[in-house]
């Protein structure tokens, strides 16, 4: 069975250097929280606020062994006012047998503000 994994982080400024540095926290945690295996995952699906316009998240995480083989796609997100800014979502879709209630989504930094019902 297919289960989605939300996840969100802050990125520090609009870097090259600070989104790679805030994918990779984020799909580290995510994995590490769900003991995902990297051949489990079906695809990726990024969005960035439009402030965060200097690179492709989905090229950073490609430089994950194991990854450079999974779909990934990059959107950006709808401009509602006010929003959290500087902000990188993924939807990770992974093949498992666990239930949707034992899936963790992880909002990291400033994105814990999205979803304050998930400690």
């Amino acid at each position: 069975m297919i289960r989605g994994i939300r996840g969100a982080i802050t990125v520090d400024e609009n870097t090259e250097n600070a989104l790679r540095l805030a994918t990779k926290e984020l799909l580290t945690k995510i994995i590490e929280a769900n003991e995902i295996s990297l051949e489990n995952v079906a695809y990726l699906n990024f969005s960035a606020t439009q402030d965060l316009d200097c690179a492709f998240p989905a090229r950073f995480a490609r430089e994950f062994k194991g990854f450079e083989l999974i779909p990934m796609e990059c959107y950006q997100e709808m401009r509602v006012e006010p929003s959290l800014a500087l902000c990188l979502r993924v939807m990770m879709a992974v093949n498992t047998e666990k239930s949707a209630k034992d899936m963790k989504h992880l909002y990291l930094k400033g994105a814990s503000v999205l979803r304050p019902d998930i400690k």
